[in-house]
Parts: structure tokens; C-alpha cells; sequence
């Protein structure tokens, strides 16, 4: 009998599975929970506030009134991608520590592609700019020192 009872428990297990979706998020294997950018996003006010950093997902409600920028810096990137935010601010390594206590999971993996496929798109069209804004003036200081030496050579000759 003990055998038998060892027996459904495993069953058990594996009918929970890796993918087994609960109300918000997605389990696999590891226990660990994916969310999507659309999950998250549902997320987005003063009593329930998600942000995702560096692809992991944090639950900060109880955290707004605690912050020292204020809650509005946190409620402006609330439901969103506040990576950059994040690192722009240069937090410390305590404040780093503190924000493993809100940890809920990770950001599904199809979105950690469309996320960096935006960034790629954003840095490709930030070097094209930034290429031609040195190119024309670049240009224009040509044409215009030929045509200076154009004119004092030719007044020289007269």
C-alpha cells in the first residue's frame, strides 16, 4: 500500500507539471513564474504597482510611500520596463538588496525579445542621426572653405 501512495503523489507532480498556468503568470519546471508584458502592464497604479528590472519582475506597492525619489518617480514607470530608470538613478548596492524582498518572477522569454529588438532599433536609428548631424556641417565647411580659396586666389591673380 505505502507504495501505492508513493506512486500518486509522483503522478500527482507530474499532472502539476511545467506548464501549468495559474492567475497571473506562468510556472515551469524550476517554480519559478514568467509573466507578460501585458500582465504586467494591468499593474500600473498606486495600489498595485509592477515594475520590471533587468527582466525580473517586482511588486513594489508597499514600497511607494518608503521610496526617497517619492512614490511619483515609481508610479511613473509602474506596469513598465524601468531598467534604464533604474540604472540612470545609480543606485546602491543596499538598494539593490532591498529590491529582491519585491521579487515576483521573470519577464516571459518572448518579451525579453521584442524588448531588445526595440532597443536594437533605437541605438541603429541613433547612430544614423548622429552620423549625419557631424556629416552636413562637415560638408557645408567644405563647400564653404573651397569657395573662400576660389575667391582669394582669384583676387590675387587680378
Amino acid at each position: 500500500m505505502g507504495e501505492e501512495v508513493n506512486d500518486n503523489v509522483k503522478n500527482t507532480d507530474c499532472a502539476l507539471g511545467s506548464n501549468r498556468v495559474e492567475e497571473n503568470g506562468e510556472t515551469v519546471d524550476d517554480g519559478m513564474k514568467y509573466y507578460t508584458l501585458e500582465e504586467i502592464r494591468v499593474h500600473n497604479m498606486s495600489n498595485d504597482t509592477w515594475l520590471i528590472i533587468h527582466d525580473k519582475v517586482y511588486d513594489i506597492t508597499s514600497f511607494l510611500e518608503e521610496h526617497p525619489g517619492g512614490e511619483e518617480v515609481l508610479l511613473e514607470q509602474a506596469g513598465a520596463d524601468a531598467t534604464e530608470s533604474f540604472e540612470d538613478v545609480g543606485h546602491s548596492t543596499d538598494a539593490r538588496e532591498m529590491l529582491q524582498q519585491y521579487y515576483v518572477g521573470e519577464l516571459h522569454m518572448d518579451d525579453r525579445k521584442k524588448a531588445s529588438a526595440k532597443e536594437e532599433n533605437v541605438t541603429n536609428s541613433g547612430e544614423s542621426s548622429s552620423y549625419t548631424t557631424w556629416l552636413i556641417p562637415a560638408v557645408v565647411a567644405a563647400v564653404i572653405g573651397i569657395i573662400y580659396r576660389y575667391f582669394v586666389y582669384e583676387h590675387k591673380s587680378s
